[in-house]
């Protein structure tokens, strides 16, 4: 887990970060605009480079990463299987990682 934290407010919201279009992961942010700012991070993008779904690559150096408000299922998901009690960012994976025991999550 990165050491990013987001903004301490009474609100959030769950989105999802899409890559190249598909749902896969989960987070909470304050804002959309907060909620954006994780397509810019460099070591997201080289972790989800690093990580495969049946042994395809989540993401390449050129994947279009999208962010946009999590659907009901997607939220179910990330909400039981996030961190809460860390102030850290907590990412829920929606994909299955290949090699990681208890998916979908991070």
């Amino acid at each position: 887990m990165h050491p990013i934290k987001p903004r301490t407010t009474d609100f959030s919201r769950t989105f999802t970060l899409c890559v190249d279009g598909k749902a896969t992961l989960a987070f909470s942010a304050s804002t959309m605009r907060e909620a954006q700012e994780l397509c810019k991070e460099g070591w997201l993008r080289s972790d989800l480079c690093a990580l495969t779904c049946q042994d395809q690559a989540l993401c390449t150096p050129t994947s279009k990463l999208t962010v946009r408000p999590a659907l009901p299922e997607e939220e179910r998901i990330y909400q039981q299987s996030a961190n809460t009690d860390s102030e850290d960012l907590s990412l829920v994976y929606l994909v299955q990682i290949d090699g990681a025991s208890d998916n979908p999550s991070a």
